[in-house]
């Protein structure tokens, strides 16, 4: 059932994006060369996370939806994962990355000490072009897996939500009964 209500809400994010997606690609292409179109996105992509209050300098690996329809991870335990489907950092909306808590045997992973931000911390994103941009957490949650409506949603500013592993090791099911939400704000 959980299975089902993930693939369901990333599907309608996935239908959303999309949507949204081809009404401003229509918009400006008519207004843009092509070539000049796809060098402005490129330059935006995100390709670090700097999490000084934490030791995370990582990079920014672009991910989309598994075949069960959940947002994917990061294909090693180094880097973190950009939810390409999604909004870019610094746009308005929810930008979303997530990482792993621990890698195989326990080893430490990106993501490993992410319950420790507290309020206030500072977060950057540096693009594809060296641009910066800094987040301050506002809070952090923990969640049952299918959390999305909050994680992802849209609103009228900019913020970069993280995503981990939590709660207890469930081994039939090869993953964390819980998910740790770091929820930060795009400063100004």
């Amino acid at each position: 059932m959980l299975q089902i209500v993930v693939f369901a809400v990333s599907s309608l994010l996935l239908l959303f994006h999309l949507n949204l997606g081809i009404t401003q690609k229509s918009a400006l292409q008519s207004a843009t060369p092509q070539s000049q179109v796809v060098t402005n996105v490129a330059a935006k992509l995100p390709v670090r996370l700097l999490i000084p209050a934490i030791n995370v300098s990582a990079n920014i690996q672009q991910v989309g939806v598994t075949a069960e329809g959940a947002m994917d991870v990061p294909s090693n335990t180094v880097d973190v994962g950009w939810f390409k489907l999604g909004v870019h950092p610094g746009e308005r909306g929810s930008a979303v990355i997530a990482g792993h808590f621990d890698g195989e045997n326990g080893a430490t992973a990106v993501f490993s000490d992410l319950y420790k931000l507290k309020e206030g911390d500072k977060l950057y994103i540096e693009d594809a072009k060296g641009k910066t941009i800094t987040f301050v957490v506002r809070t952090s949650r923990i969640y049952d897996p299918g959390y999305a409506d909050e994680v992802f949603s849209a609103n009228d500013i900019a913020h970069l939500n993280l995503i981990t592993c939590d709660g207890v090791w469930e081994g039939s099911k090869k993953s964390y009964s819980k998910r740790l939400v770091v929820f930060s704000d795009i400063v100004h």
